[in-house]
């Protein structure tokens, strides 16, 4: 698929005025209040059979998949948090924006939640990423440069700020104050972008899968680390054996019904990156390659990653280190806070 890079300093700086005004509202606290929407009901896959793989988490299911992944920008500040839907995501990755708050993609495919977020704005380093895997990238707002990028053939996309709370396809919720409550409601995706032409029957090459014993011997049940203004922990639990996410000592978790994000795999690479503007924006190198550590059962797998046909995977000796079938979340850290920087005990 077509790459779109992202644009020079130079241009950026033209429109830096006008296009950052979402982001210049300012944070009110939040209330706390009951959502108006049911925010967690992930679609019921049926009964399973071994032989039939969802394409990005290698679990069983009932029948192959034919439908897109979708791919939403879910907001990551203190404020946005609990999120909606997190907890049956295939793969989220997990990327600075700007200063040092992250920002999540989370792409769905074997499961789709009634409501995902809250959902933010567009970067062009998601979006590439969203491409790749043939995904149909959902946001809310844009600079102007970035807009155009997408209008001009970046990706497939819906962006919120055309539908803000249509009740369709957004919805700003009131116990939320903005930019942390615009909501997706995925009923209204497949009617919204037929609409535009898109195709909403995608199904993905999968990925790769294990279901060996992993061949490693360095263990570690607790892992942390620093994006700049907080830590991110995953404590493994031996019993389920998989991995449970913190922001500081605050537990990732679904708003509507406290559900935990557990994870089956935590791929934390670590890569280039670079402010290219007096806004905090960032261009990040997704294309060379580098450092990884791969976390897998409560054991540690120190890996490298390179981006084959667009998807950032762990690699060692050169082939492709699988997956164990789950759900997957990856942590991209800058050089300069690598994973030399990551805290792993037993």
């Amino acid at each position: 698929m077509k790459k779109i890079v992202v644009v020079t300093l130079v241009l950026i700086g033209l429109v830096l005025a006008g296009c950052n005004e979402e982001e210049a509202k300012p944070i009110q606290d939040q209330q706390k209040k009951e959502p108006t929407e049911q925010v967690h009901e992930p679609i019921d896959v049926g009964s399973k059979d071994p032989d039939i793989m969802a394409p990005l988490t290698g679990e069983a299911i009932d029948q192959p998949l034919d439908n897109r992944i979708i791919a939403v920008m879910v907001n990551n500040h203190p404020k946005a948090r609990p999120q909606s839907g997190l907890s049956v995501a295939d793969i989220v990755f997990e990327i600075l924006a700007e200063g040092n708050i992250t920002r999540l993609m989370a792409m769905f495919h074997s499961q789709v939640p009634d409501v995902i977020g809250p959902v933010r704005s567009a970067r062009p380093y998601y979006f590439n990423l969203a491409d790749d895997y043939g995904a149909l990238y959902i946001y809310h707002g844009a600079a102007g440069f970035i807009e155009d990028m997408l209008k001009n053939g970046a990706a497939d996309y819906l962006n919120g700020a055309y539908y803000d709370n249509n009740q369709t396809l957004f919805k700003r919720e009131s116990f939320r104050v903005a930019p942390h409550n615009s909501y997706l409601l995925t009923n209204g995706i497949e009617a919204t972008a037929t609409n535009k032409g898109y195709s909403v029957e995608q199904s993905p090459e999968p990925l790769t899968f294990i279901r060996e014993d992993i061949e490693t011997t360095e263990t570690a049940s607790d892992i942390s680390f620093s994006y700049g203004n907080e830590t991110t922990r995953y404590v493994y639990d031996a019993v389920s054996e998989t991995y449970t996410r913190f922001n500081d000592q605050a537990q990732t978790k679904e708003l509507s019904d406290e559900t935990p994000i557990t994870l089956d795999n935590i791929f934390i690479l670590e890569t280039y990156h670079e402010v290219v503007d007096s806004a905090g924006r960032r261009e990040i190198d997704f294309a060379s390659g580098g450092d990884a550590l791969l976390l897998q059962k409560g054991y540690v797998k120190r890996v490298k990653w390179e981006n084959r046909d667009g998807r950032l995977l762990p690699v060692e000796d050169g082939e492709v280190v699988p997956f164990v079938p789950g759900q997957t979340w990856v942590n991209v850290l800058p050089t300069s806070r690598g994973i030399d920087t990551v805290t792993m005990t037993d």
